[in-house]
């Protein structure tokens, strides 16, 4: 295909991925079209930087000016409230620990935005994830070249129909040259710093957000060690992870972790790091990238969160769709409510959400 004759919507954030993505696009002869998503009014919520509020839509125009590509913005805060922070707070009030990333990127990215390109007839949507599409006809996702800004974990619910429609330019480079091409096209964002991880959430503010968000769900209750002893209290389940150890505010002669996470007793457990360690997981709303697993049980690694070393394990995929994942070797701080994701190498097979941990 003539690539001049094919229109990419790039999702521009305002930040210096998105855009060196829509200017690798347009070198490549596509005819790019940047779109940004308005999904939070951070500078009212105390966010001087962010990806979602009014300054990067700024950022993002600017750029599209630099490029000479049309620019346009979708208002979607009433979907990111409904799609994104209600479940994400309902999550952590439930004593899990939400990913809210994957939700945005599911629901509104590949959701919102890819009927938005199909609507102005553009054949693809463009992000600035570092993630590899692999395929002509049957598709695959690996992960980014770079692996310390690698970000397939995020990706996981893609299916086949998104993946024959995604492009994702900067899959095959690192960070720091990413940050050159920005610097040599003269884009002003080349030093913007990367966003923090919840966009949404001044620095230091998850508690507060929280606790304003569920008001009178919020409720301090019993901290226990392992054995059932009482050993201070806490002041709402939905501000712990398990395998946590900073800010659990209990004196004891060695360090203590967040075991267990009781919501229904409003219950809190610590204990030794080994006890904050879990053999096996389930994982709900499993998404296959293939569409179905390779095979009923296999052996695979798991990635349980964004910075985890994926561990081997052998898999049991229920009927029901779950499956279950038996560790080699223990892993620390296995949180339901976390995305677990299955890779086999660089390869995503599929993902869910950890439901138990044991």
């Amino acid at each position: 295909m003539n690539k001049s004759a094919e229109t990419v919507i790039v999702a521009m954030s305002g930040g210096v991925d998105s855009s060196v993505a829509a200017a690798l696009l347009q070198e490549e002869g596509y005819r790019v079209v940047g779109v940004t998503m308005l999904l939070w009014d951070g500078e009212a919520h105390g966010i001087e930087s962010g990806c979602c509020g009014t300054q990067d839509l700024s950022d993002a125009r600017a750029v599209c000016s630099e490029l000479g590509i049309n620019h346009y913005s979708m208002d979607l805060r009433k979907e990111f409230l409904s799609d994104v922070i209600e479940p994400f707070t309902r999550t952590y009030l439930a004593g899990k620990t939400p990913n809210p990333c994957i939700l945005c990127n599911e629901h509104l990215k590949f959701r919102y935005l890819l009927t938005k390109a199909r609507a102005v007839g553009a054949g693809k949507l463009a992000t600035g994830h570092y993630g590899r599409i692999m395929g002509n006809t049957s598709f695959s996702l690996a992960r980014g070249v770079d692996s310390s800004k690698d970000q397939s974990y995020f990706l996981y619910p893609v299916d086949q129909t998104v993946l024959s429609q995604l492009l994702l330019p900067l899959g095959e480079l690192s960070k720091e040259a990413v940050r050159l091409k920005a610097n040599d096209l003269g884009l002003k964002v080349h030093e913007k710093p990367d966003s923090q991880e919840i966009c949404f959430i001044p620095p230091g503010g998850l508690k507060d957000f929280i606790r304003e968000a569920g008001q009178d769900q919020v409720t301090p209750g019993p901290v226990l060690d392992t054995e059932g002893n009482p050993i201070g209290t806490h002041d709402g389940v939905c501000h712990y992870t398990v395998g946590q150890r900073k800010g659990l505010g209990i004196a004891a002669p060695e360090p203590l972790y967040v075991v267990r996470i009781e919501p229904e007793t409003n219950t809190i457990v610590l204990g030794s790091r080994e006890e904050a360690h879990s053999q096996e997981l389930t994982v709900a709303e499993v998404r296959w990238i293939a569409g179905e697993p390779p095979a009923d049980s296999f052996r695979a690694q798991v990635q349980i969160r964004h910075r985890h070393t994926p561990a081997q394990c052998l898999i049991d995929v229920n009927k029901d769709g779950c499956m279950k994942a038996v560790f080699d070797e223990p892993q620390h701080g296995v949180a339901p409510g976390q995305a677990a994701v299955v890779y086999e190498g660089d390869y995503v097979l599929g993902g869910g959400v950890i439901s138990t941990a044991r």
